[in-house]
This record gives structure tokens, sequence and C-alpha cells, in this order.
């Protein structure tokens, strides 16, 4: 598999370079020049299949042999291991749940998986690879546990000050050893354009091996698709397909499972779930895209005003509207509702929503008053735990802590504070060097 930059003026790469680079030369994010395809009969008693049996089959045309087939099973099958669950909240109604890993986020999925690549391709390199990311909250904590003590590879995580939770915080500062903290007196945006600049930056790039974990990232896009082939796996309903609500920030995630869906895997339709920052929901009834300015919320993993990977998902559907408005829906949902709907989830079928898994349950419910004959499943993408300043005064209890957060939560915080500029960043990764 070889893969060409959006913006069309970088060489074509291999995922090895795709991965190692992060973003081309020209700026542009990397995109597969093939989309395989899942045969049909791969969906045939898939329920048989094992889960690590199924990640492999999914990633392996886009790896190729870059990475020995053993070796690629035993990424996947670290990946992934952890339970992945579809649970019932209604009668139409399902939860994917994707917060039973270390940092308790989706995001664990994409950062194990390119963590573990990354170590392999860094082994017998002479000079130390710097992964440098963006986050709005669990991009950071997921990335700091897959590359923990990860040799060969450090990590500078730049985050918006106060503008992440508590717990969030916790996860992404307290390691130390090989992560680095950079707390910006910013917005998540600003953190984001940052580490654009770093990536085009001349110096930077003679003087350090700089990549990106956030989802511009190949390594850490493309095995999201795993939880959206094991959501299949477990959907009740073979001869109706879902229709999937992926909680949207970055827009990485459901750009990952509308890959999978043109690979093959059968989807009624997506539904990307935003809260006040309506970047794509304007676009989709105005077929005018215009970025903004990041507003924030409650559910502050998806306040992002100018999500990059949306670019991803216009080249999947050939920049053709009509066919990309055949297969995706999107909603805003304010921060009013969303406090509603976990109480009333809460109370009426006793199951605790975060910020960002109530924003997809709601705009799942208002696709399918208008669609009755489906069924549908929302991404639950934390836990609510790490919300719990947001959610435990709406449902009036205290939520148990789980075991991964009760060993960091007394754990000094690791960071540096900057500005929002881009050569005090400059100035600390070469420092740093």
């Amino acid at each position: 598999m070889k893969y060409y930059s959006l913006n069309r003026q970088s060489p074509v790469v291999d995922f090895k370079t795709a991965t190692i680079l992060g973003q081309a030369p020209d700026k542009g994010l990397y995109f597969p020049e093939k989309i395989p395809a899942v045969e049909p009969s791969f969906f045939k008693e898939i329920e048989k299949k094992d889960d690590a049996e199924i990640a492999f089959t999914v990633i392996k045309p886009f790896v190729g042999d870059l990475i020995p087939e053993d070796e690629l099973y035993r990424i996947v099958s670290e990946t992934i291991n952890f339970p992945i669950p579809l649970v019932k909240v209604a009668d139409t109604v399902y939860s994917l749940e994707l917060f039973h890993g270390p940092t308790l986020a989706f995001k664990d999925i994409g950062a194990r998986f390119m963590s573990r690549c990354l170590g392999f391709f860094s082994k017998g390199n002479s000079e130390k690879i710097t992964v440098l990311v963006a986050t709005s909250g669990d991009t950071g904590s997921a990335v700091a546990n897959g590359f923990y003590n990860v040799e060969g590879v450090d990590v500078v995580i730049l985050y918006p000050s106060g503008k992440v939770s508590s717990v969030q915080e916790k996860q992404l500062t307290t390691l130390g050893k090989n992560i680095f903290a950079l707390e910006v007196e910013g917005s998540f945006d600003d953190c984001q354009h940052m580490v654009k600049q770093a990536f085009a930056d001349n110096q930077l790039k003679k003087e350090l091996l700089l990549t990106s974990a956030n989802s511009i990232n190949v390594a850490r896009w493309l095995p999201q698709q795993f939880y959206y082939f094991l959501a299949y796996k477990q959907w009740p309903y073979k001869n109706s397909p879902p229709v999937i609500s992926v909680p949207s920030g970055n827009f990485g995630n459901i750009c990952a499972g509308l890959l999978a869906h043109v690979s093959g895997l059968p989807v009624k339709h997506f539904i990307a779930a935003c809260n006040a920052n309506r970047v794509v929901p304007d676009f989709l009834q105005t077929q005018k895209y215009e970025p903004k300015a990041a507003i924030p919320t409650i559910s502050n993993a998806m306040d992002v005003g100018n999500p990059s990977n949306f670019v991803r998902i216009l080249e999947l559907f050939d920049n053709q509207f009509v066919n990309l408005e055949n297969i995706l829906s999107s909603y805003s949902i304010p921060d009013a509702d969303t406090r509603t709907a976990i109480k009333d989830v809460f109370d009426s079928a006793e199951y605790l929503l975060d910020p960002h898994g109530a924003v997809g349950y709601l705009s799942l419910i208002k696709y399918l008053k208008n669609h009755p004959e489906n069924h549908g499943m929302f991404l639950e993408t934390a836990h609510a735990l790490k919300f719990y300043d947001v959610v435990e005064p709406i449902i009036g209890s205290t939520i148990p802590l789980p075991e991964p957060v009760k060993e960091i939560i007394q754990k000094p915080k690791l960071s540096v504070k900057i500005g929002s500029n881009f050569e005090l960043l400059k100035d600390y990764l070469l420092r740093k060097k």
C-alpha cells in the first residue's frame, strides 16, 4: 500500500514513512492510494471469528509487508486486549463502549497500535523519534500511556490550560520519563496550529525526527476501524445494518468508520454528532465549509472549530457532496440538552453517559425519530469518570473510581506552561534535544 498527500505536492510513500513523518512535507494528510475491499464472505458468521483475527484482516492491506505477519498479529492483539462491548440502552439503541482501555477512552486503540508500530520501526535507529501531539483531552492521555517507556521515542504533548478535565490532565502529566507535557495558555486550535507550524519548520525538520500522534497520522487513524468491525460482530440485527452515531471533534473517528464502510462493512447510515462547534452540520446544510474559532463546551474533546480529518472524508467520497450526503448526517447538540440526556438516561435506563456519549446518543435519537424502522448504536467514547466534575452534579451521585484512575489521582502534575506562540514551542523542542 502506498500513501499520497492530499495536497498532492509530495512524493508517494509507504506505511512506514507515512507513520514516521505523520504529515506530508507539503503539509497535506496522507491517504491510501487504494481502499482495500473486505470480501462479503468475511462477514458471514463473523461472530465466530477471533477479535485479533478480525483486526489483523482489516489492517494487513494498509501495512503491507513492512511488518512481518506474526509481529503485526502481536501488535493488533495487544492493541485490543480489553473488552469493547456493545450494550443495549433502549429498544432500538445500543452503546459501543470504547472506555475499557488503560486511559478509559477510545483513543487507547489508535495510540496503542501506533506506539507499537513506531517501536518496531525505530529498532536499530540511532536517531530518537519525537512524537509531537496536540490534545483536547483524550488523545494526550492515550498517547502518553501508549508510548510510555517505548525505547527510542520521546513524546511532547500540548494541551490547552484549563480546558481539559482534571482526570485527563492527570493522565497526561503524571508519567514523566519519555513523556513531556506542555500546558498551553490558549485553545485546542492554538495547540493544533503550533504543532502544524512545527512540522512545517525547516530547522526543526533538519534537527529533529518529528512525527505526530494525532489522528492525522495514518497509524492512529486506520486502526480505529477495528471497533466498527467488532461492533458489527456483536450486532444482533445482521439483516438490518446499524445506524452509527459518532461523537465528532477532529473527525478522525468517524472518518475511520466511513473508511470501514467503503471497504465493505455493512452500515446503514453515519451521524456526525457535534456539540456547539457546528462547522460540519452547517456544511451539510449549505455545502460551504467555514472553519471557526472553537467554542468551549462540557464535551471538551469535541471543541474543534477546524477539524483536520474532514478533508479525508471528502477525499473518501471523491469530493462529491452528493456521495457524502447519502451516507452522512450531522447534528449540533447544545450543552443544556447534553446535561438533560445524561440525567434522563441515568434515571430511566440506569446507564451513565459521559458528555461526549450523550451528544452521540441525542443525535442518534434525533435521526431515529425520522427513521423509526432503523436500529442504531452510538459510540460511548470515554468513561464518565473522566468528566466527573460535569457528570456528578447532574446525576446527584459520586462515580466510583476505576482502578487506572486510583493509581494516578494523587500523583503530582509534571508539566511546563507556555504561551500559545510557536516560537516558544520551537525553542523548547530545540533545547530539549
